[in-house]
């Protein structure tokens, strides 16, 4: 494909359903190869993952206080990863979004997810907010002091791998068995937890809003695979 095919203003959407970690992990490799070859435009995996919880660059010992025996006999994986960020929780019900794009400034890649985030959430009247000023930990989208959307990502060769996190429907108990995004009071939260029931068109309805939003922010066009 040539680079002007590239530039054409479509982002190649990928809608998996669940898919375990590793697998994922396996899938961007791939996807992050053929985007360095110029061989596939900017694309944006969207998924699920089973039970896990990651462990980012900057993880520290005690951000897992129960000990591996505890987690693993709730039937949750822990997996090491390259992605910025400290330990997190994916599980049934939080959306993981992963785009596979060009990116030539890190910190603005950050922001147009978080802003991308904000925006779908504002579609179903949830007030939400990046708090990057306030440092590092606190990257990602928060519901007045209350953290709904994680983000962590990895460039290689001018190419992005990781992303964010979106709790819609997921059970948030397994946050409160960590140290959560290294901060040791946050309060996660869920659409569904801030609206008092579940989001009217449930999980797949938010996928497809994130979708729209996250191409309208970067000014581009989604395109599904």
């Amino acid at each position: 494909m040539s680079h002007d095919a590239q530039s054409s203003g479509d982002i190649r959407v990928h809608r998996l359903g669940t898919v375990p970690y590793r697998e994922a992990v396996a899938l961007q490799a791939g996807f992050q190869a053929e985007r360095q070859a110029e061989e596939i435009p900017d694309t944006l995996l969207l998924l699920e993952h089973p039970p896990v919880y990651t462990r980012g660059r900057r993880s520290r010992e005690n951000e897992l206080s129960l000990g591996e025996d505890f987690y693993r006999a709730r039937g949750i994986e822990i997996v090491p990863t390259d992605r910025g960020g400290r330990v997190t929780y994916h599980g049934p019900g939080q959306l993981v979004g992963y785009p596979i794009m060009r990116v030539s400034d890190i910190g603005v890649h950050l922001r147009t997810m978080e802003a991308a985030i904000v925006a779908a959430l504002a579609e179903y009247g949830i007030e939400a907010r990046s708090r990057c000023a306030e440092g590092i930990d606190y990257t990602g989208v928060w519901v007045q002091d209350r953290k709904i959307a994680s983000i962590g990502v990895h460039v290689s060769r001018g190419v992005s791998t990781h992303g964010f996190a979106v709790n819609v429907v997921n059970d948030l108990e397994p946050f409160s068995w960590i140290v959560a995004c290294g901060l040791p009071d946050v309060t996660m939260t869920s659409i569904e937890r801030e609206l008092g029931h579940k989001p009217d068109g449930g999980f797949d309805r938010f996928t497809e809003v994130m979708a729209r939003c996250f191409c309208k922010i970067h000014e581009r066009v989604p395109v599904a695979a």
